[in-house]
Formats: structure tokens, sequence, C-alpha cells
């Protein structure tokens, strides 16, 4: 019989109670400062974003809380995916001249 292994989720999401979507704090399982220091970098460059900013819990913890505040009513949540997309973006442009030489 095979064990089942118990899954954490990669990500969550964290809000305090009383507040709206534009101040979010998401929570990365398994990452470190190379994933969060460039996802932050690609997340400040929306001018509609106030504040991105990240803290590792624990150096001994792989995890990220990565927290992010908007201006003009628009959600957090859609900075943060645009800023996944044009990381990956740029990922794959790096992969594509890299794989080119």
């Amino acid at each position: 019989m095979a064990e089942e292994v118990e899954r954490k989720p990669v990500l969550e999401m964290v809000q305090a109670d009383g507040t709206d979507g534009n101040c979010v704090t998401f929570v990365l399982h398994d990452e470190d400062h190379t994933f969060g220091n460039s996802l932050r970098y690609m997340i400040m460059k929306n001018s509609e974003v106030e504040f991105c900013g990240y803290s590792i819990t624990h150096p001994s913890e792989s995890k990220i809380n990565f927290r992010i505040q908007t201006r003009g009513g628009i959600l957090a949540i859609e900075p943060f995916r645009r800023g996944l997309t044009e990381l990956m973006d740029v990922c794959q442009h790096v992969l594509s001249k890299f794989e080119v030489r």
C-alpha cells in the first residue's frame, strides 16, 4: 500500500480582516532570495504598485512572505500575476539565447 504524501500548497494568500484586496501577503513555499528578488523587481516596475517587498521567515525555512500593496483600487493579485508572467518571459528569453550559443 503506497503511503500518502502530504502536499503543502505552493502559494497561499493572506489578507487581514477588514482590508480590501489591494494589500495582500502571498506566502510562497520552497522559494528563496533568487526568486523573491527577481519577482519583486518585476512587480515594482508597475506604476500602480505602491509597495512590494518580501522576507524569508527563517534561514532554515524555504518560505517567502511576499507583500504587495497597490493604489487606485487595483487588486494586489493583478500585479502579482503580471510580474510572474513577465518574469517567465524574461527567463524564457534568456534560455533561448543561451541555447543558441
